[in-house]
């Protein structure tokens, strides 16, 4: 029997897990209001991204680097084996996780992860490997690209990954690693969004692929922490990013762009300085939408799915500091404006991943925060019941 709860008082029901060494996780309802109630299906430790497998059960990935099989009532599996040792820092831990476009036949899942360098430094890495039938362990696991140079700083990995729609490039974000200079150096790697082929290397056709070198696998650039990546309907990419005291964006990407960090931004310097507004640099490309005071956005999707129909064609949008659903509509109805944020959900957690699921459910991933790391859950978000009128 499902228990419907206010927000300020949970009911736990049992569920009996079908993983032996799964510990019983909660399986609880809470009505958040209007539009959805979301069902808390497990407990987990600094969740950080899920991606869905063909048979509907997600693979999870925890900060301090385990990555897990979840099913969908909640079943959690022992950590997979062959993940690669990842650096635990302020930002840093394992990160994404996606599925190659032709994962059916090939089964070839795509990691990023904090990895250790000299002398106290660190740097994103990316790698691949195959998950075996019975999905327990990762084989002929390999490290295809590497963010460059690694820094003595904690921050600003972002390493957040998107296949093109035709499967034909891996799109990789790449953040400027608390460094903000690195965002304007197309010597190195950093501050960027990174087209690059499938098995990491640059790919022909980026806008200084003839350079060679780092400035080979660069898309765009000049972008200070890009923790969100996806495609809209038309295939075009959008990125979402956290700004500095201020100034958090949201912004199609383009080949060759300049967005601007540090040069421009709508926020300031946390040590109190004033950075100038993007109209103060028209050459430089400005967001679509921004947000002052920030939301701390962690990722995003296009919505597509029949379950929320009104939400179709809208980013959402995953809030840290703001604990909250945010949709971004492409109808905006404020005067001079196509694009704005349109609504916002609180979820009273703080949100680190959202994903659309199969049946068009939306599923997200509170990560509990350094404080309280084991407050990590998965929720499933889902249109509430209509009441019918004779008991309103």
């Amino acid at each position: 029997m499902r228990v419907k709860l206010s927000n300020s008082a949970l009911a736990i029901a049992a569920a009996v897990f079908a993983f032996p060494a799964a510990a019983q996780q909660p399986k609880r309802i809470i009505d958040v209001g209007p539009p959805f109630e979301a069902e808390l299906v497990a407990d987990l430790q600094e969740p950080w991204a899920l991606a869905f497998l063909p048979d509907g059960r997600m693979l999870v990935t925890e900060k301090r680097g385990a990555l897990h099989v979840v099913t969908q009532d909640g079943q959690v599996s022992p950590a997979i084996a062959g993940v690669p040792a990842v650096t635990y820092n302020v930002h840093g831990g394992l990160g994404d996780v996606v599925l190659h476009p032709d994962f059916a036949r090939n089964r070839l899942i795509y990691l990023t992860w904090a990895e250790a360098g000299d002398g106290g430094t660190s740097g994103a890495a990316m790698g691949r490997g195959r998950l075996n039938p019975d999905a327990t362990r990762l084989e002929n696991f390999e490290v295809i690209w590497r963010q460059s140079p690694k820094v003595a700083q904690e921050r600003h990995y972002s390493y957040r990954m998107a296949f093109s729609p035709d499967g034909q490039h891996l799109f990789v974000t790449s953040g400027d690693r608390w460094t903000p200079e690195t965002a304007q150096n197309n010597a190195d790697n950093l501050g960027s969004v990174l087209r690059l082929t499938p098995d990491g290397k640059a790919a022909p056709g980026n806008p200084l692929y003839e350079n060679g070198g780092l400035a080979a696998e660069m898309w765009a650039y000049g972008i200070r922490s890009p923790v969100g990546i996806a495609f809209d309907a038309k295939g075009e990419l959008w990125e979402v990013e956290m700004g500095p005291r201020g100034g958090d964006e949201f912004q199609k990407i383009e080949r060759g762009a300049n967005y601007g960090w540090p040069l421009v931004s709508y926020g300031d310097e946390y040590r109190g300085g004033n950075i100038p507004g993007h109209d103060t640099r028209p050459d430089l490309r400005a967001p679509e939408e921004y947000w002052n005071p920030v939301i701390s956005p962690t990722s995003m999707i296009f919505y597509s799915g029949d379950l929320f129909p009104d939400w179709r064609g809208s980013a959402l949008i995953a809030g840290l500091t703001s604990k909250a659903l945010i949709r971004v509509t492409f109808q905006c109805t404020l005067a001079f404006r196509t694009i704005c944020e349109a609504e916002r959900f609180p979820l009273g957690g703080r949100l680190r991943e959202v994903e659309q699921g199969p049946d068009g459910a939306v599923w997200v991933l509170e990560d509990g925060g350094k404080d309280d790391p084991a407050a990590g859950r998965l929720m499933r978000l889902t249109p509430r019941p209509k009441v019918p009128s004779t008991m309103r």
